[in-house]
This record gives C-alpha cells, sequence and structure tokens, in this order.
C-alpha cells in the first residue's frame, strides 16, 4: 500500500511528483502530517464533545418562569421574584478584555437576591407543613437587613407577619424599610457567634406560643416552630418531627389546632437548606440559559453562604472546567479557610477590631464560622480574594461615574474580586457575579462619605483606575 492510499481524495498524479531525498525524511513528513491530521481531528471532536454537553446541560434547564408576552400578567409580588437580567458591566468589560456579567439581584421587588432565599425557606415549610398563611403566625430571624426585607416583603404578600432581630449598628435605613413593611424590629448589641443573643430570634419564635412543636437540639440545626395551640389540643403522642408531616393522620379534632392557630417560625438563614436550594435550583440555571454554557468563572461573597454554594454547586455540575472564585472583605475568616483551610483572621485579635463582629463597612457578606449552607458547596470553590473597605468603597464610585450603577457594599466587593480573577484569566473570557442589592440601603454607612472619613476609610476611585492598569 502506497502512502497516497491514506488520503485518497487527492489525485494519485499529485503523490507521484513530490520526491524525498531518502527514506528517513519521507517517513518523517508522512508522520508529522498524519499526526497534525489527528491531532486537527482530535481537538474538533473535543470541541464538539464540550458544546454537545453545554447543550444537554441547558436542555435540562426549565423554561423562562417569566417572559414578557401580550396579555401575560404575572401573579403578585411573587411572581416578580427571580429571572433577574445578566447585565454586562461595560466600563470593566471594555478596561479589562473580558466579560464581566453582574446578576442584577437588586431588582427582585424586596430589592435583593435574598428575595429567593425568603420565598424558598416559606414555601417549603408551606409544604412541610411547618407554615399555613393567614393564621396571625409570625417569622422570626436574625439578620443585618436585606433577608428581614425579603422575608417582611415575602412574608406580606403570603399572609405571614414578620419580627426581626438585627444589630444596632446596621445601616438606619433598613430598619426604616422593615418598619414601612409592618414588621417588628428588635434591636440589639452586635455579639459574638458563639453568644446566646445570636439565638434571639431562635428564643423569640419558641416564646411566641404555648407548645413546642419543632425543636431540635443544637447539634442538628433546623427550624424552630412554637404554636399558640395549648399542649392538650396537640397529639401528645407524635414527637416534635412526626407531627408535622403532612403524610400522617390527624385525628379530625387535632387540625385545626395545628392548621389555624398562629406559630412562631424560626427561619434560620444560616443553617437552613432552603437558601442553598433558592440559589440551587433558581440562580444557578439562571445563568447558565443567560450565558448559554459560555461561562469561564463565578464570583460570589458569602454571609450565609447560600449563594456561592447553591449557584457554584449547580454551574460546576454543568461546567466542570468554571471557576468558582469567594469574594471575601476584611475581618472575615472564609478567605482563609479557602485559601488554607484554617478559619481565621488577624483582626480577630483582642483589640484589634474596629467594628464588633466582621470588622468591615460592608454588610451582608463575610463571617468567621462555616454554615450549614457554606459547606454543602465549599468542596467547589476554587479560590478567594480578600477586598478591602478601600477597594469596595472605591469600586463603588467608579461604577456610579463610568456605568451609572448604584450598588450596594457586597455588590462592589464582588466587581473588585471580578477584576482581579480577569487578570489571570485570558481575553474574550467571561465571569458572572451577583450584584446583591442597590446603594439605596447603605446611604448612612457604605454611602456616607461623613461616615467612612470618621471610621479612616479612604475614598479614592483612582484605586479601580490603576487596579486596571496594573
Amino acid at each position: 500500500m502506497g502512502y497516497a492510499d491514506f488520503l485518497p481524495h487527492l489525485p494519485s498524479r499529485f503523490w507521484e511528483r513530490i520526491r524525498f531525498p531518502n527514506k528517513f525524511t519521507r517517513d518523517l513528513a508522512w508522520g508529522l502530517l498524519i499526526g497534525i491530521t489527528v491531532s486537527l481531528s482530535s481537538a474538533s471532536s473535543a470541541i464538539v464533545f464540550q458544546n454537545w454537553r453545554k447543550k444537554k446541560a441547558i436542555g435540562k434547564i426549565p423554561p423562562r418562569p417569566i417572559e414578557i408576552r401580550s396579555d401575560e400578567i404575572v401573579d403578585g409580588v411573587i411572581g416578580l421574584i427571580g429571572n433577574t437580567p445578566l447585565i454586562r458591566i461595560n466600563s470593566l468589560s471594555d478596561a479589562l478584555g473580558v466579560e464581566i456579567l453582574g446578576k442584577a439581584e437588586y431588582l427582585n421587588p424586596g430589592g435583593s437576591v435574598k428575595d429567593r432565599v425568603a420565598l424558598k425557606i416559606i414555601e417549603d415549610a408551606e409544604a412541610q407543613g411547618l407554615l399555613h398563611p393567614h393564621t396571625g403566625s409570625i417569622l422570626f430571624e436574625g439578620t443585618v437587613g436585606s433577608t428581614g426585607i425579603s422575608l417582611a416583603t415575602v412574608g406580606r404578600a403570603k399572609g405571614y407577619e414578620c419580627c426581626i432581630i438585627m444589630p444596632d449598628d446596621v445601616a438606619i435605613e433598613k430598619v426604616q424599610v422593615l418598619e414601612k413593611l409592618g414588621a417588628t424590629v428588635e434591636r440589639v448589641r452586635p455579639a459574638s457567634i458563639v453568644d446566646e443573643k445570636q439565638n434571639l430570634a431562635r428564643k423569640r419564635a419558641l416564646e411566641f406560643g404555648n407548645t413546642t412543636l419543632v425543636d431540635p437540639p443544637k447539634s442538628d440545626p433546623e427550624v424552630v416552630v412554637s404554636t399558640k395551640a395549648e399542649g392538650s389540643e396537640v397529639n401528645h403522642e407524635l414527637n416534635s418531627s412526626e407531627s408535622l408531616v403532612p403524610s400522617i393522620q390527624l385525628p379530625e379534632i387535632l387540625r385545626p389546632a395545628l392548621e389555624t392557630k398562629p406559630r412562631g417560625f424560626f427561619a434560620d438563614q444560616f443553617e437552613n437548606e432552603s437558601n442553598f436550594y433558592a440559589h440551587y435550583k433558581g440562580t444557578g440555571p439562571e445563568i447558565l440559559r443567560q450565558t448559554s454554557g459560555n461561562l469561564d468563572a463565578f464570583v460570589s461573597g458569602a454571609g450565609t453562604g447560600g449563594t456561592i454554594a447553591g449557584t457554584g454547586m449547580f454551574l460546576r455540575q454543568a461546567l466542570p472546567d468554571l471557576k468558582i472564585v469567594l469574594s471575601d472583605p476584611e475581618g472575615s475568616g472564609l478567605y482563609n479557610k479557602v485559601k488554607y483551610n484554617v478559619m481565621f483572621d488577624l483582626k480577630e485579635r483582642e483589640g484589634k477590631k474596629r467594628r464588633h463582629q466582621v470588622d468591615t463597612v460592608v454588610e451582608g457578606i463575610g463571617i468567621n464560622r462555616i454554615t450549614q449552607n457554606f459547606s454543602l458547596g465549599s468542596d467547589a470553590i476554587d479560590d478567594a480574594y480578600r477586598i478591602s473597605d478601600a477597594e469596595a468603597v472605591a469600586m463603588s464610585r467608579y461604577l456610579v461615574a463610568h456605568d451609572g450603577l448604584y450598588l450596594g457594599s457586597s455588590s462592589a466587593c464582588n466587581l473588585v474580586a471580578c477584576v482581579r480573577l480577569a487578570k489571570t484569566l485570558s481575553k474574550g473570557s467571561r465571569i458572572a457575579t451577583i450584584l446583591c442589592d442597590s446603594g439605596s440601603r447603605h446611604q448612612s454607612k457604605f454611602w456616607s462619605d461623613d461616615y467612612l472619613k470618621s471610621n479612616n476609610i479612604p475614598i479614592e476611585p483612582s484605586v479601580i483606575d490603576r487596579l486596571l492598569e496594573s
């Protein structure tokens, strides 16, 4: 068999005209030609397989829950939650040659990404028989603001009252919004994560009712539920976990006590896995659909951990080569946990902190313990960036000046991390992140020049110019 037989599509006379000085040169030339042909075929096959895998992953995503068509009306406030736009951050993308995409979660009706979490927590509780709407039941939660506002918003729409326990050093406008939504706000001094005050919302939920329905041990964090029904009205033969399982047939005389009497419900956003699944089943699929699977990295901060864990885990399963990166503010221990597997921050040393808990002007992200929600997706996190207060402030001012985007502190942190990450990626890469909320609920602290100056936090937008140029 001649060499021409390997490529029969060319005329035989072509091969007759080729002359090689010796057998070695001839064999080497043909070996290189065949090797290049096989390599190109393999690369093409790999690209075809990768595209097939992306299409398969996207094909599993349910249709968009909201599409603007004629004669279509969404069902109240709840119908507005999720399916937020993914927007290109023009100034950063143009400067870097890398597409920076922000999931505009501040466009949810409650103004933040936490609307997804609040809705999922309530709907899951209703599905389990833990909550019944329009019964005078109250949702209890400890939060620095956004989750409380979302619970109050969704709660009102679904027929629940809301009681929020929050530190007294958070931006005052968050308290004002909560009160306008009809929530009861109990402000307390910030406390260490091991302090009993951290469980005050849990305690208030138990105190609300006459009878405890769900109160798991501290070693097994779950939601807590109490009822105004008397103990004599509740089936004593059912334990705290069985009494609320819908499949159990309760005597008819007990149903009014369990279904119509007011309940106190502790949402427990840090440990309640509904938080994780709100993003695993919502935010992640939306980003995959909006990018058509053309995505190289995902960046997010972590407070409860649900956003980065749920979104990141879904995207990693669909796009195995995706890079997932944590954006962590000053004073938080998660950066060291991801980088070095040690939960520690230097500012936690006695006498080194300016503010209690996590030492940063950034609200909503940063923590010094591992939550259940974070742990569900922590193995998927590849890297982390520590973001300073000065960088976050600079980014917020830069975005207003160049893009007209008025964003909150955690959004600014995420975008600083995106810039740093973009420096390590090739031109044309794509990074998606979360724009958690707007600057409107951060006016008295993060967006207050007077507050920043009094806490020695510089306001220098040129920091971002230098970061982009470096």
